[in-house]
């Protein structure tokens, strides 16, 4: 029944809407990265967390 229920038209429209849907949450992704301290997120990334040595 649950391979029913989507059915061949809501597959189709699904497949259509899958690069919309990525752009929009990357773009959601970076104004979150934006929008908050963006320096505690950026610290997990390997290539950018070593310019920002802190001084101790």
């Amino acid at each position: 029944m649950l391979t029913r229920f989507p059915g061949p038209r809501y597959r189709e429209l699904a497949k259509n809407w899958m690069p919309t849907v990525a752009m929009r949450g990357t773009v959601g992704a970076v104004g979150l990265v934006w929008a908050t301290d963006w320096r505690l997120i950026l610290d997990w990334v390997s290539y950018i967390s070593g310019k920002f040595k802190k001084d101790d």
